[in-house]
């Protein structure tokens, strides 16, 4: 019996932490939307702005899905309409003529640098109470 209480909370908190995944996402979207983005858009741009020296291309678009937690295909439907907005660029690797890198555009720097403060604010609500 014991062990089945200990297994009902388990499966209790892994509930209660994708409800939290939701609602956050939920909110994320609600609040850059005014931007034209979604969360998973700022995440990229996250990504490459915290990461990437400005006009360097320095993630392969496989290393981005690894911390952004989209496959790749996802990825790259998201990365094409990023660029279709002028908001990153992609190039192929100079050492690896099969992999693209990408980077952000100075519209997307720009962008990421208006929307970061309103991100981190939804997070500091959602997670911090």
């Amino acid at each position: 019996m014991a062990a089945d209480k200990v297994e009902q909370a388990l499966v209790q908190q892994w509930r209660e932490m994708l409800a939290l995944h939701a609602r956050t996402q939920c909110e994320l979207d609600r609040a850059l939307h005014g931007h034209g983005l979604c969360g998973s858009d700022f995440e990229v741009l996250d990504v490459l702005a915290g990461t990437t020296p400005a006009g360097a291309c320095s993630f392969r678009v496989q290393e981005i899905a690894e911390q952004v937690h989209l496959s790749q295909s996802a990825l790259s439907r998201l990365i094409a309409r990023l660029e279709r907005d002028g908001l990153v660029e992609r190039a192929m690797c100079p050492e690896d003529r099969r992999g693209v890198r990408v980077a952000l555009t100075e519209k997307g720097r720009s962008l990421h640098g208006e929307v970061l403060p309103v991100q981190r604010s939804v997070l500091t609500r959602m997670l911090t109470g």
